[in-house]
């Protein structure tokens, strides 16, 4: 199955009226999308998850290899978002800054925007929240060239990025990045 129909799949299966994209700006040219989560863990433990552990709370729908366990994240200056294949690899996103329990940025496109003319930078911020835990920022800008301009890719990216996010959350604090199931 290509890549392009399982996110397309994906998209329709997560979407809820539960569910809120945070788009900050789109036009032609590229979108910003942005979220805010409380997770209720420290720092150094987001962090650890965000970064070693990607392989057990990725979801796997969005993969070329259909396996999240073939994912890894390599968190230092030139490292690699990188997911094994039967016969070879891929490189979704390369590190470019990292402060270990704090900031994370990589560089890339994920999904469909990996083969298109654009460049995309995604952060996640991770600070001490009043009240205890983490709040963890995330911002991924995207701009470049399509034919048909960026902005109709805005919301279903950021979605699938909403979904990943909560999934890392879900991870953190129950061990179980899948959403629960309706009796």
């Amino acid at each position: 199955m290509r890549l392009s129909t399982i996110v397309t799949a994906a998209l329709v299966i997560s979407l809820s009226p539960s569910t809120h994209a945070d788009v900050v700006a789109k036009s032609a040219a590229g979108f910003v999308s942005k979220h805010v989560l409380t997770i209720s863990a420290s720092p150094a433990r987001v962090f650890r998850a965000l970064t070693e552990d990607v392989g057990r709370w990725w979801n796997p729908e969005h993969s070329y290899s259909g396996a999240a366990a073939n994912f890894s994240l390599d968190a230092r200056a030139g490292g690699c978002f990188c997911e094994r294949l039967k016969n070879g690899s891929v490189a979704h996103m390369a590190v470019v800054f990292v402060e270990r329990d704090s900031t994370l940025r990589m560089i890339g496109g994920l999904g469909p925007l990996q083969a298109m003319a654009v460049a995309g930078s995604m952060t996640f911020t991770l600070a001490a929240a009043d009240g205890g835990g983490t709040r963890l920022e995330y911002e991924y800008a995207v701009g470049g060239y399509s034919p048909d301009g960026l902005q109709g890719l805005a919301e279903p990216v950021d979605r699938v990025q909403l979904g990943q996010l909560q999934r890392l959350q879900r991870f953190i604090e129950t061990g179980n990045p899948d959403a629960p199931t309706a009796p």
